[in-house]
């Protein structure tokens, strides 16, 4: 059997490894070994972070919207519940949208809530 020499394809490996960990710092973007654990640790930190996101924006929505209400006069928990007890099918996303680009709109929707 003839002898395959494996060098190409090995720098092959090690060159997309490290400018894969281009841009971090210390050994991990000089060092083989070190760029590979690196590399692990951030795709599972980003694909945590991902999910991680979806929290994050809705918290962000809530506190918007919160902030929309109290110069009403009424606070986001009594909003939710009167929004869903009148049956207004509206989301979070949406309502603090509203809430920041077109206060005048949001208003209306306050007021038809309260009432």
């Amino acid at each position: 059997m003839s002898r395959v020499k494996r060098s190409i394809m090995a720098m092959k490996r090690r060159r997309n490894v490290l400018k894969q960990a281009k841009g971090f710092r210390f050994g991990r973007s000089k060092k083989e070994v070190e760029a590979k654990v690196a590399l692990r640790h951030a795709g599972a930190h980003a694909f945590a972070h991902r999910k991680d996101k979806k929290t994050d924006m809705r918290r962000l929505w809530t506190t918007r919207l919160n902030a929309g209400l109290r110069p009403l006069g009424i606070t986001y928990s009594v909003f939710i519940d009167k929004l869903t007890k009148k049956g207004m099918v509206i989301n979070r996303k949406m309502l603090s949208e509203l809430a920041q680009d077109n206060p005048e709109t949001f208003e209306r929707i306050v007021t038809q809530v309260k009432a």
